[in-house]
């Protein structure tokens, strides 16, 4: 019996084999997708932290204004300034010196003493020394002036009030032969005063600014820096957000 060509017309002896077809599809690594997944993921936490921070710059700002002079008692986000103790990540947000008024009692007194020399001239026993000892004298008199104005600059320039992201930092110089270093951290900031007092500070709105804390120190004061109340309203802003960061953690964390 001749079998059929025709495979449409099969007949029910007849042995069919059938290949089963294997079909490839590419290998997808659920790891590479959940990778995927937590990279967007992380995008998206970062933009909406990006928005936060830039929220808290503009408030900031809003309060307290720009500066760019490296002079100014009040730098707001300086980049011309920076300090050694300072984290790889922290930021600073703002950098406070006494109010540039607490320099004119030195400034004036600078300035006698600049003019002392040309006052000689009308002491009689003056005359009678040599010279070159009066040049002399008046040589060492000019140099322990600018030593003593030089000091009082650098101990103004230097000794700052700063607040990070992280703490707020009192350094002080003493004499630029020591050094105190202060900080206490945003979550540690129990409560914020101001005082101001004297013609001086209320002419020129410049006054004191007391942090009590909850660290190893229990007060930190930020003396006599100018806008003392802008001041504390930008440690409010920032104790907020950190209030606001370690509630979420907990709720992540739950």
């Amino acid at each position: 019996m001749t079998r059929s060509l025709d495979l449409d017309m099969v007949a029910p002896n007849d042995v069919i084999e059938v290949k089963n077809q294997v079909i490839i599809s590419p290998k997808v690594d659920t790891n590479l997708v959940k990778e995927d997944k937590k990279i967007e993921i992380k995008k998206d936490r970062v933009e909406v932290i990006g928005n936060i921070t830039e929220d808290i710059d503009n408030k900031i700002y809003s309060i307290v204004g720009h500066t760019t002079s490296p002079f100014s008692s009040l730098l707001i986000k300086p980049h011309v300034f920076d300090f050694e103790e300072r984290d790889s990540d922290e930021k600073i947000i703002l950098v406070a010196r006494p109010h540039w008024f607490t320099n004119v009692s030195w400034i004036l007194t600078a300035l006698f003493l600049i003019f002392v020399p040309s006052l000689l001239k009308f002491v009689p026993v003056i005359g009678d020394i040599p010279a070159k000892f009066q040049m002399i004298g008046i040589f060492t008199w000019y140099l322990i002036t600018f030593a003593f104005s030089f000091e009082k600059f650098l101990s103004w320039y230097f000794d700052v009030y700063i607040i990070t992201d992280e703490r707020i930092i009192d350094i002080e110089f003493n004499n630029l032969l020591n050094k105190k270093f202060s900080e206490a951290k945003l979550s540690m900031i129990q409560d914020i005063t101001s005082r101001v007092t004297g013609v001086a500070q209320t002419m020129f709105n410049y006054g004191t600014v007391y942090i009590q804390t909850a660290a190893e120190i229990p007060e930190i004061g930020f003396e006599m820096v100018p806008n003392p109340e802008k001041i504390i309203k930008v440690l409010q802003i920032l104790r907020e957000e950190e209030e606001r960061k370690h509630l979420e953690g907990g709720h992540g964390n739950a």
